[in-house]
């Protein structure tokens, strides 16, 4: 998780209508903002996953918002948080634990054969190997979405 913050002159009604306003039309983006009467207004956008195999492809970070109001007049704080994906955090997981699983048990000779161990590091290379890349897509994800972000404010 990623935290971003920073303060706009305007309000925060201002700014969620603009935002509002330009997402709404963007097609592949799951966009929902809550209007709180007196508390912070929230949003959170994502990009549309239709099918499995569009999660690597496709940018998967999770975008939560606030906008509350500041002790200056027209001023407002806006704190976003970038979240991966809940799919791909149990992707990897799964990897892990499963490829530690198989080890363990080749460790603990509850199971002799060869193939078992192959098996067993390969499943965890692999829980590995995606960590990291994801880590590293996850960054420019961010980055992206931080582009898009100070585009519509006007950063």
């Amino acid at each position: 998780m990623k935290k971003w913050d920073f303060k706009l002159k305007n309000s925060p009604r201002d700014i969620s209508k603009k935002i509002e306003s330009a997402l709404e039309s963007t097609n592949g983006l799951v966009f929902n903002i809550n209007h709180r009467e007196n508390g912070p207004i929230t949003f959170k956008m994502r990009k549309r996953i239709t099918y499995p195999w569009y999660l690597y492809f496709l940018n998967s970070i999770v975008v939560n918002g606030k906008l509350s109001k500041t002790e200056a007049e027209n001023g407002a704080n806006v704190e976003i948080l970038f979240n991966q994906h809940f799919l791909w955090v149990l992707i990897i997981f799964t990897h892990i634990i499963l490829g530690a699983a198989l080890l363990i048990a080749v460790i603990s000779e509850k199971d002799n054969n060869v193939y078992t161990y192959l098996i067993a590091t390969f499943v965890l290379a692999i829980g590995v190997i995606l960590w990291i890349r994801v880590q590293k897509k996850h960054k420019r994800n961010i980055q992206e979405y931080k582009t898009l972000i100070s585009d519509i404010l006007g950063l």
